[in-house]
């Protein structure tokens, strides 16, 4: 099931020297699922390192998912695979959503940012979640976007994902939304703590 705090890799801030180590510790803290996210390497380059982690999420019942890499979701069979951006285009065409979803059987979730009628769409394609964002000002990615968080209460159907700036000091203006997505929000600081924190506070929503 769907739900949950989500973690997702960062270059910077989840080193892959210590990624291994961090993600033992999120895991051990409660996370459900772990998004590996890498815009620098080719496929074959990380691999080996995809399917490491995968196991490693498995072991801790942590579903992984895959960053806009399909051909190598597919060939490393893994849990999940997120798409957003296709290089500079803006979104994947519904074509191109279509046979990813033929041809992947794993779990799939689209970014869909302040979009109702991607989200519609995606759903429609049989996505397994959509996410939205940014929900707040974002240090990862200072030019996105914000959302109306109301966003989230007009669509059903489909597990929902918050992104962008969520920390435990804001995760309690989320409603309506089954899981959330953290980068520095678990990272920066003691993860343990963090996602405790986020847990504590979405809860009390």
């Amino acid at each position: 099931m769907l739900n949950g705090v989500y973690a997702i890799s960062d270059e910077v801030l989840t080193p892959y020297k210590n990624l291994s180590v961090m993600l033992q510790e999120a895991c051990n803290a409660g996370i459900r699922c772990f998004q590996f996210r890498d815009k620098k390497h080719k496929d074959n380059e990380i691999q080996s390192l995809c399917e490491e982690l995968q196991s490693q999420c498995q072991e801790n019942n942590v579903i992984f998912i895959l960053n806009d890499r399909v051909e190598l979701a597919q060939k490393i069979n893994a849990n999940g695979l997120h798409i957003g951006k296709k290089e500079d285009k803006y979104p994947y065409a519904p074509e191109e959503l279509r046979d990813i979803r033929k041809s992947f059987k794993g779990i799939l979730g689209v970014s869909c940012y302040g979009s109702l009628e991607l989200a519609s769409q995606a759903k429609m394609l049989k996505a397994d979640y959509i996410a939205f964002g940014a929900c707040f000002s974002s240090k990862i990615k200072p030019n996105a976007k914000e959302i109306p968080l109301q966003l989230f209460q007009q669509i059903e159907g489909i597990a929902r994902c918050a992104i962008g700036g969520i920390n435990a000091q804001n995760v309690g203006q989320l409603q309506k939304v089954e899981m959330v997505a953290c980068i520095s929000g678990i990272w920066v600081g003691n993860i343990s703590d963090n996602i405790y924190n986020l847990y504590k506070n979405w809860r009390k929503a």
